[in-house]
């Protein structure tokens, strides 16, 4: 499941009437590059939370018949291949947010969409760059315990006031018992140095919980709070995961996450390199 009815306030005016989960990562949007994470992580099924005007999200994961005939009676092979990837990744599915309500209340808009079923949840907004995708080191997490897990990754003091903070009960390796959940504490007030990061195994009982969460501020559903409820009634469990998770959800992360990535890649290394010195005389 993945959130995506966010007004895209930070990359204004770009995001006026382009969704920022189409802003491009190299050769391709965000979006894309969040369900090939869902997918190389065993999901055969996306539900897109979206609001209204966001279709093209979904537009951009389905099959485009028309445009790909076109490729492919002009010839552009490698381009009908990569038309073809897109719309083919798996089936997606679309739940509807009627108002930005928090992502408390985003997770619980897809509830129908979802069912009984244990889901993964990600947020667009950070890219995984791991040998095992961050995703599946959850999923492989809760097939061991059998609960919910959380994304947690170790932030300097200074930092963590940025972050929603875990509580630890115990750990076992990588693996953390979450006794309490914090919203951006000040770092006097931090529990751990372990930062939730956006990305969730949720069993079905978070549903229930969601539905009996109050609105905080600016009358939204933090889904930070529905998890900490469900500590009342069994355990939920983190994994410090390996690997890196680049910000693509500000436009200095955004930048900063296609210049990394550029460099790294032999298409676009060299296009980099260059403008780094293009103007010196």
């Amino acid at each position: 499941m993945i959130p995506a009815a966010g007004l895209g306030t930070r990359f204004l005016p770009a995001t006026k009437e382009l969704p920022k989960e189409l802003l491009p990562v190299l050769d391709r949007p965000v979006i894309q590059w969040a369900v090939e994470e869902a997918v190389a992580s065993g999901a055969d099924e996306i539900i897109l939370v979206l609001a209204e005007g966001k279709e093209a999200l979904a537009a951009h994961l389905r099959p485009d018949l028309p445009l790909e005939r076109l490729l492919e009676e002009r010839g552009k092979t490698a381009e009908l291949e990569a038309v073809r990837k897109a719309g083919n990744l798996c089936r997606v599915t679309v739940a509807r947010q009627a108002a930005p309500r928090g992502l408390g209340d985003a997770v619980l808009c897809a509830a129908a969409a979802v069912g009984d079923r244990t889901f993964l949840c990600m947020l667009p907004d950070d890219l995984s760059l791991a040998q095992t995708p961050v995703l599946r080191q959850l999923w492989n997490a809760h097939e061991q315990l059998g609960t919910s897990i959380l994304a947690l990754m170790r932030v300097p003091n200074d930092q963590i006031s940025r972050y929603g903070c875990a509580e630890i009960a115990e750990s076992r390796g990588k693996l953390h018992r979450v006794s309490g959940l914090v919203e951006k504490p000040p770092a006097a007030e931090a529990r751990s140095d372990l930062a939730v990061m956006g990305r969730y195994v949720l069993t079905p009982a978070i549903f229930g919980a969601l539905r009996k969460t109050q609105p905080g501020a600016l009358g939204e559903i933090q889904l930070t709070d529905a998890i900490g409820s469900m500590l009342e009634g069994g355990d939920v469990w983190g994994v410090e995961f390996e690997g890196e998770l680049l910000d693509v959800g500000t436009p200095a992360g955004w930048l900063a996450t296609n210049m990394r990535l550029a460099r790294e890649h032999p298409e676009f290394r060299n296009a980099v390199a260059s403008a780094g010195t293009a103007g010196r005389s």
